[in-house]
């Protein structure tokens, strides 16, 4: 039962920090802005979306090994209304967001919950988005791609590995995450 309470309570931060806009100072910038700088990404041109952190959760997500970070999906309206209703391929104007942090230990919540596992949102790693646009990426299965650090688009070679990365999603329109209602 511990480790179910510890996970909740690592989703539970993790959903906090996210309603709360915690976000490192790059990320902070775009948000109280409401726009990004005007940098988007090599090859498909996306840019950081204005107002993306108040978008709806999707769902959240723990990725171990090397990354060990937690990750919020955000969507947009319509990509919310398309996951709500079940609705494949997304419809262009679709936008979904990755947000991922570090995964720290918290010594408040392990105190709390009486174990040792909990981990909450450290520093922010990157900010990822999905854009679909069928005619403008129908080369890309009808989705342009972007990953930003500290508020800078990340290289073109990282950029080309998208799409392939996706491929395996090709049945869910290439997109991996769920919604989690």
């Amino acid at each position: 039962m511990k480790t179910t309470l510890c996970g909740l309570a690592a989703i539970v931060a993790l959903v906090i920090a996210v309603a709360g806009g915690r976000s490192s100072s790059a990320q902070e910038k775009h948000t109280l802005h409401g726009q990004s700088d005007g940098e988007s990404s090599p090859i498909y041109g996306v840019k950081i979306p204005a107002g993306y952190r108040d978008w709806k959760l999707i769902s959240v997500g723990h990725v171990g090994g090397g990354n060990n970070d937690l990750r919020a999906k955000l969507g947009n309206d319509i990509a919310i209304k398309a996951y709500r209703e079940g609705t494949l391929p997304f419809p262009d104007g679709a936008i979904i967001a990755r947000l991922a942090w570090h995964a720290v230990t918290s010594d408040e919540n392990n105190k709390a919950l009486g174990d040792t596992n909990s981990s909450v949102a450290g520093s922010a790693t990157n900010l990822e988005f999905m854009v679909k646009d069928s005619k403008k990426y129908a080369s890309t299965g009808g989705w342009g791609f972007a990953q930003f650090t500290d508020g800078k688009a990340d290289s073109e070679a990282l950029h080309k590995t998208c799409f392939p990365c996706h491929g395996p999603a090709q049945d869910n329109d290439f997109v991996f995450t769920r919604y989690a209602p």
